[in-house]
């Protein structure tokens, strides 16, 4: 059967038992069947179990396949993931010059028209600079050029988006098309305002079909003025109501009353209010805030966007909306600002009112022991994302030449974190990185510092549960196999695995399949088959 998209699914019927399989369930030990009957999971089983009675069901020989808890995709950005895919991404170039030529080729593609792209990365190239506005302009034309370093936190602009956006009269123009603070929100804001709105419904299409195929069945957007608009998380929230595929939900770093229409508004589901509020930058772009200098701009803290106080209100006001909020904070000085101000909060509310309404810090990637444990007292849920630290970690990377050796090794401290019960949920931040929920998988499982890992079966959980508790969601069992729980599942073709170690398969089909890229067969969100090449 040919893959199906999230828009031309086919319909389910209403009892499917799927049989002959690997049923990864908390409750059924060697589980090789499931039930379910509409949305619902009604029952799993081993091979000697007899299903219930009922309706004769549609019957799926899984052949040996193995089924798991569908992934969430705890923190993406939807439309600058779907131009990515087909547009300008930079990710792998090898050279300035092979960027160039890449974004040459794309303007020869569509002459005259706007280009936005992402990934580029100066640290990775033999050159060591990033391309000015004079040479975006020789190799696309007299267009607007908008390309976003891999952090997202700078980009470099042609001459015509510069003069448009009017980003060299605003705070953070660095010269030559190199921007970022807010002279980089006034040139992103100007690049995507002008996209057409069927270009941007494109993008999200576009993701939610690729999310599909790779067993992801919930996303989170962050949204935010800085990023995107209000516009484009309510069109993606009402694409995601009205049209099947990935779940939705929506955070918005702007105003209260924004949050409060979106999640007012009927089927959008829930929205958060915050998210990606940028209480720093990144660490590639120098901006997230360190409490000790940078190791290669020894008279450099980053900088703090919001103070404790910024913080301390928008919790109050989200608590009282009964809205969950969140922060964006990378530096160990972002997280102290962070936990200064819930903590304020916390004195108003108490702190197990705070703890109870699971806010959450993304990224929370140079966090200390004291900052940890008091992330686990108040309740906060860190969305984390394992490809930094694949990408950027260990010996001669990124983060050692930016903080050195010692402040580098205590990156993403995943082991800590669950040790101190704080919830972790997995994510890319894409298109940051790529949307990879086994990638994730792997990469919290083997981060540069063996002392920071977590097991395979731990960061399953947070590349699965972990984001449903992450969206206040899993109240009704979603994230994992059980009977009455909703029917979110993925099927993975892992049988170059199997062939090798069929029994260990058996007993742990997640470890197993872990340890190669398994394909994707089938996703399925509350019932409905979002992709299908089963």
């Amino acid at each position: 059967m040919p893959p199906t998209r999230p828009d031309h699914h086919p319909s389910a019927p209403r009892r499917v038992l799927y049989q002959h399989g690997h049923v990864h369930s908390p409750t059924t030990a060697h589980a090789t069947a499931l039930l379910v009957d509409g949305a619902t999971i009604t029952w799993i089983g081993t091979a000697t179990d007899t299903p219930p009675g009922g309706p004769t069901p549609t019957t799926i020989d899984l052949h040996g396949a193995t089924v798991t808890p569908a992934f969430v995709d705890a923190h993406v950005h939807t439309t600058a993931t779907g131009l990515a895919l087909d547009g300008v991404d930079l990710t792998d170039t090898p050279t300035l010059g092979h960027a160039l030529d890449q974004l040459n080729r794309a303007a020869r593609r569509r002459p005259g028209q706007p280009l936005l792209g992402t990934g580029w990365d100066e640290t990775r190239w033999p050159e060591q600079r990033p391309p000015t506005a004079t040479e975006l302009t020789r190799a696309a034309g007299p267009v607007d050029v908008y390309l976003a370093r891999a952090d997202g936190h700078t980009a470099v602009i042609s001459l015509t988006l510069a003069e448009r956006s009017r980003a060299p009269h605003a705070p953070g123009w660095l010269g030559d098309g190199l921007c970022r603070d807010d002279a980089h929100h006034r040139a992103r804001t100007t690049a995507y305002h002008d996209l057409p709105r069927t270009s941007r419904l494109d993008a999200a299409r576009r993701v939610r079909t690729h999310a599909a195929a790779l067993g992801i069945a919930a996303l989170h957007e962050m949204g935010g003025p800085q990023v995107s608009s209000a516009d484009d998380l309510a069109d993606l929230l009402t694409l995601a109501r009205d049209e099947p595929g990935p779940a939705v939900t929506g955070y918005w770093a702007g105003d209260l009353a924004t949050a409060l229409d979106l999640a007012a508004e009927p089927g959008l589901g829930p929205v958060g209010y915050g998210g990606d509020l940028f209480v720093d930058g990144s660490l590639g772009s120098h901006t997230a805030a360190l409490r000790a200098p940078y190791h290669d701009q020894p008279t450099h803290h980053g900088q703090l966007h919001h103070d404790a106080d910024d913080i301390r209100d928008i919790v109050l006001d989200a608590t009282a909306a009964g809205l969950q909020t969140g922060f964006h904070a990378i530096g160990d000085a972002a997280l102290d600002t962070v936990l200064t101000g819930l903590h304020a909060a916390a004195a108003r509310l108490g702190t197990a009112t705070i703890a109870a309404a699971r806010h959450r810090v993304e990224h929370a990637e140079l966090a200390h022991p004291d900052q940890i444990s008091a992330m686990a007292r108040l309740g906060l849920i860190a969305s984390v994302q394992p490809a930094f630290d694949a990408r950027y970690g260990g010996p001669d990377r990124l983060y050692t030449t930016r903080l050195g050796t010692t402040r580098a090794a205590a990156m993403n401290p995943f082991a800590a974190y669950a040790a101190a019960g704080v919830t972790l949920a997995l994510s890319s931040d894409s298109p940051v990185t790529p949307l990879d929920p086994w990638g994730a998988v792997h990469a919290a499982a083997h981060h540069h510092n063996p002392a920071a890992r977590i097991s395979t079966a731990d960061a399953f959980t947070a590349a699965t549960r972990g984001g449903w508790v992450a969206a206040r969601a899993a109240v009704d069992g979603s994230g994992q196999l059980t009977a009455g729980a909703p029917a979110t599942f993925a099927i993975w073709d892992t049988r170059p695995v199997r062939r090798a170690e069929a029994a260990e398969a058996a007993a742990d089909p997640v470890d197993a399949a872990a340890r190669t890229r398994p394909v994707c067969l089938r996703t399925v969100l509350r019932g409905q088959i979002l992709y299908d090449r089963l």
